[in-house]
């Protein structure tokens, strides 16, 4: 069997240049290309767009959460004005109810004392006499 050949260093080093070469070489070719500037182009217009449509997303939702917030506290002052609606009725209600319950006290004490007075009565007993 022959020897297989192996690569020096030298031989080594000129075949990394040389690829080296060839793909720098290529690289220029794809950078001068004007379809690739067409490309790139579009892309970042497609990139500003989602940019653009993802800010107005963004405030959108700011703006929903605000009203949210607005609509929560028009919600909390409702109930504060409808809790002091009903302690007002509640407390007009237990007034009304106070002062029907002396009307109907005061006319009981009344009646009692236009009533004529009975005279007390002892009751009669009878004294047993010891046989």
């Amino acid at each position: 069997m022959a020897g297989i050949k192996q690569p020096d260093f030298i031989e080594r080093q000129e075949a990394a240049a040389k690829a080296r070469k060839v793909a720098l070489e290529k690289f220029r070719a794809k950078a001068a290309d004007p379809a690739l500037a067409e490309r790139l182009i579009a892309r970042a217009a497609r990139a500003a767009e989602r940019s653009a449509i993802k800010a107005t997303r963004e405030i959108e939702r700011a703006e929903k959460v605000v009203r949210e917030a607005e609509r929560a506290q028009q919600a909390e002052r409702d109930a504060a004005i409808e809790t002091e609606r009903a302690k007002a009725e509640s407390a007009e209600r237990e007034g009304a109810l106070q002062a029907k319950q002396k009307a109907a006290r005061d006319a009981r004490y009344a009646a009692r004392k236009s009533r004529p007075k009975r005279r007390s009565v002892r009751p009669l007993v009878l004294k047993a006499t010891r046989p």
